[in-house]
């Protein structure tokens, strides 16, 4: 599932996701092999979504206390 969400294609397209730039020291302004130093949010009809430079948002944090038993199937004496 989390696959599909990466690879689909109605993607939002930002030169930052593209496979012509290259992201400056910045982080904010990208270096694009067809419109020069661009800023990373902005896009043109060259757009080539490119997978592996999409940085995933972190993950939800933990709310609570768990233990190993909250996570298990059954007795851990069986085995």
């Amino acid at each position: 599932m989390r696959l599909k969400k990466l690879l689909r294609k109605n993607i939002e397209p930002r030169c930052i996701y593209c496979a012509h730039g290259v992201s400056l020291t910045d982080g904010e302004h990208i270096v694009c092999r067809r419109r020069g130093v661009i800023d990373g949010a902005s896009h043109c009809r060259a757009f080539r979504y490119d997978p592996l430079r999409r940085i995933p948002a972190k993950p939800a944090a933990l709310r609570g206390r768990f233990t190993d038993a909250d996570f298990s199937m059954g007795d851990t004496d069986e085995v």
